[in-house]
């Protein structure tokens, strides 16, 4: 918004801004180079369409780094034997992050890190291919199996984030081989089996820590979907005034992210932005707003967002447990063996395409979709 010591200005002065602001946006999208496209043609000053302003809730003065006390866990999975006790801890400190962090990593998790790095790889192979090979694949039609483009949120989120997205569905129905990108399609299908065998195994700790069957998250149906958010973040000539990803939450489940060792990512703990530092052959994970909704606030979906950064190209690849916008009647709500005479269902049911889409027609605008999902208080 544009603001002027002038009270009659101001209306035509924000409505110059608005229709501005829709016609850069239309002209960075129909471009279908990305962020990446700006890069390549040598900017040194960031369009305004990327620029945050403190109404977006822009800050880096609260980031906090290199407090022991307040690091993301890191829990090492290789203990996960045949040892009741040793699982029984592995399961305590899972439920201890995702209660008071919703976030943790986890290493010995069983993904080689040949592969891992051969996904890292294919990612930016996929983007540092000409211009018009990828152009058949750029689209905003997420009914599509895989669509690349630059901020899923660009026309409805405050302003845009730098970074370029190629998203793939990769369950419950399988892409035919000829709809994947050349340069990346058996690593996009390798690691993807790699990340379902975890992403199970994740959903059995965290039933466990909850109290529940081991098999109960999985018999809900939270593995039955994957979707692959593969990131592309090339250096920023303006860092200061933009961000890699905007403060969220995550839409699905649960959330296994793999990234390079640049950094960025951070989670809002106690209004303090923590980093998330790289560790050798670690992922990331964190509990989503699906999860959070289902356990009835027992375990945490927590705000987290990038920094931009001189350095780059970075990369990372999100795996979201969760069926997108594939449709559905399946309904998810508080889980009924958590609920009590203290403990009410504190939302209602929703199916997983309603929740994206609310989300997605909000955008990135500093709020919760979980409120939106909200039962009112009861006496």
């Amino acid at each position: 918004m544009v603001v002027t010591s002038s009270d009659e200005a101001a209306p035509a002065a924000a409505f110059k801004a608005e229709y501005d602001r829709a016609a850069e946006l239309k002209a960075f999208d129909e471009t279908r180079a990305g962020v990446k496209g700006l890069v390549d043609a040598g900017i040194t000053e960031i369009p305004r369409i990327f620029r945050k302003s403190i109404s977006d809730g822009f800050t880096q003065s609260n980031s906090v780094s290199g407090d022991a006390l307040l690091s993301i866990p890191v829990i090492d999975l290789g203990c996960l034997t045949g040892d009741s006790f040793a699982r029984k801890e592995i399961v305590d400190r899972v439920r201890e992050a995702s209660e008071k962090w919703g976030f943790f990593q986890i290493v010995n998790h069983g993904i080689p890190e040949s592969v891992m790095e051969e996904m890292k790889d294919g990612v930016r192979r996929f983007y540092e291919q000409e211009t018009e090979v990828k152009k058949a694949f750029y689209s905003r039609d997420f009914t599509k199996q895989l669509v690349y483009n630059s901020n899923n949120n660009l026309y409805s989120s405050p302003s845009a984030d730098w970074r370029d997205t190629f998203t793939c569905r990769m369950a419950p129905d399988s892409p035919k081989p000829e709809d994947l990108p050349l340069v990346c399609r058996d690593i996009l299908v390798e690691y993807s089996k790699q990340v379902m065998k975890l992403g199970i195994l994740l959903f059995e700790l965290i039933s466990e820590a909850l109290g529940l069957n081991p098999n109960h998250l999985y018999d809900m149906d939270c593995s039955e979907g994957l979707v692959l958010l593969c990131h592309y973040y090339p250096p920023c000539p303006q860092p200061e005034l933009t961000l890699g990803v905007s403060k969220h939450a995550d839409i699905d489940f649960l959330t296994v992210l793999l990234q390079d060792n640049i950094g960025g990512l951070q989670v809002l703990i106690d209004n303090k932005w923590i980093d998330v530092s790289p560790q050798p052959g670690a992922l990331v994970v964190n509990i989503g707003d699906l999860l959070q909704l289902i356990s009835n606030e027992k375990l945490k979906s927590v705000e987290h967002r990038v920094l931009a950064s001189h350095v780059g190209p970075r990369v990372s690849i999100a795996s979201f447990f969760c069926t997108g916008v594939l449709p559905t009647s399946k309904l998810y709500g508080p889980i009924k063996e958590l609920l009590s005479e203290n403990n009410h269902p504190k939302y209602r049911e929703t199916t997983v395409r309603d929740y994206i889409t609310y989300f997605s027609t909000k955008g990135l605008d500093g709020t919760s979709a979980l409120d939106h999902f909200k039962l009112a208080e009861t006496e």
